[in-house]
């Protein structure tokens, strides 16, 4: 796809937007469902059934798909899709690339050995490793626009409210 059929892609999509905000609006949902002989929660990601379940650095087996593995993921795939939508849209010249991200966690926030240790990333650091032969000037542009628009990045950078709900049954 180039940068003339990307437009025309999304051109229809900008103008309803832009006269009715509130279409753009969307709530994405995901499911999950708890594992009845294992700690472990069923995700749905919609081609797949991906179950998650302890870190071996926390008592998992390590047979499971690990949560903080999985935001990695999110973040490369958005990542990667917004680069290559950005890139496109400039008309960039793109041979190839990789998308990479790594984060720290401090396990003994998790396991509640220390109320000093977050529970959580400490730090999160992505990388693009691009073969390309455009100017540093683009690919600054690039950086800047890429993490200005990946849905994910964003939302780490600058959480949103957050709540948590427990109903129950009987």
């Amino acid at each position: 796809m180039d940068a003339q059929e990307l437009r025309a892609l999304q051109a229809p999509l900008k103008d309803k937007y832009k006269d009715t905000p509130d279409a753009a609006v969307i709530t994405l949902k995901a499911k999950g469902e708890l594992d009845d002989s294992h700690i472990a929660c069923k995700v749905e990601t919609g081609r797949a059934l991906v179950t998650a379940g302890l870190h071996p650095a926390t008592g998992g087996p390590g047979t499971f798909a690990c949560s903080g593995d999985m935001l990695l993921e999110a973040l490369v795939a958005c990542a990667g899709v917004t680069l290559k939508a950005v890139a496109t849209a400039l008309g960039m010249e793109l041979r190839g690339g990789t998308v990479s991200a790594e984060g720290d966690l401090d396990f003994r926030g998790t396991l509640g050995v220390s109320k000093e240790a977050p529970v959580g990333f400490r730090a999160i650091r992505l990388r693009f490793d691009l073969d390309t032969d455009e100017p540093q000037e683009r690919i600054d542009t690039l950086t800047k626009l890429t993490e200005r628009y990946c849905v994910v990045f964003q939302t780490l950078a600058s959480p949103p409210p957050l709540s948590l709900d427990i109903t129950t049954k009987g």
